[in-house]
């Protein structure tokens, strides 16, 4: 018996250390566009909300952070789709697409952690993909820092990525079709 749950202490604490290598999440900020790539091929594409307020990593900026990331955290899994979060933990309210009045963030988060000097303060400033009910601004800079989905689509990422997943945040195109060496 006591053999067993050594094995299953063990088991456990080696799959928390697992991150996803396999994946690669691409944010082009001029097309408000997103790609995902599983080891190197293009699988999915999105539509996405950068910043209105523009580009940068400063406290307080409520801009979207340029370079390379990981995802540090998945929060939500299992929660409906609109699911409202305030300070990660579901409020247990649930909005529809386009619920006029306000701007929550939903249905699922993935905190971002800068790997780089110029955005090495993303996860203490909560920079993070996730939903939003305002899904007609979805494709045009609206959020204040985030990058921001329509609720079936950050589903669908969700599903797809692991925490640890590298994320590239660029003031450039998407990669025509694979991703280049440069950004492996």
């Amino acid at each position: 018996m006591k053999r067993l749950l050594l094995g299953s202490a063990l088991a456990m604490l080696l799959g928390s250390c697992v991150t996803d290598e396999q994946h690669l999440v691409e944010i082009s900020v001029p097309q408000q566009r997103m790609a995902v790539y599983r080891e190197g091929v293009r699988i999915r594409e999105y539509s996405v909300s950068t910043s209105k307020f523009g580009l940068g990593d400063e406290k307080g900026s409520n801009r979207t952070p340029l370079g390379a990331f990981r995802i540090a955290k998945k929060i939500g899994k299992d929660a409906p789709a609109g699911a409202v979060f305030k300070s990660r933990k579901p409020t247990g309210e649930v909005l529809p697409p386009n619920a006029p009045g306000r701007d929550p963030i939903v249905t699922r988060i993935l905190w971002l952690k800068g790997l780089e000097a110029n955005n090495a303060n993303a996860y203490k400033r909560y920079i993070y993909i996730h939903g939003t009910p305002e899904e007609t601004t979805i494709g045009t800079p609206a959020s204040y820092g985030c990058v921001r989905m329509k609720s079936s689509d950050i589903i669908d990422l969700f599903e797809i990525v692991g925490s640890g997943a590298r994320v590239k945040i660029a003031d450039e195109p998407l990669q025509k079709d694979e991703v280049s060496a440069a950004i492996r």
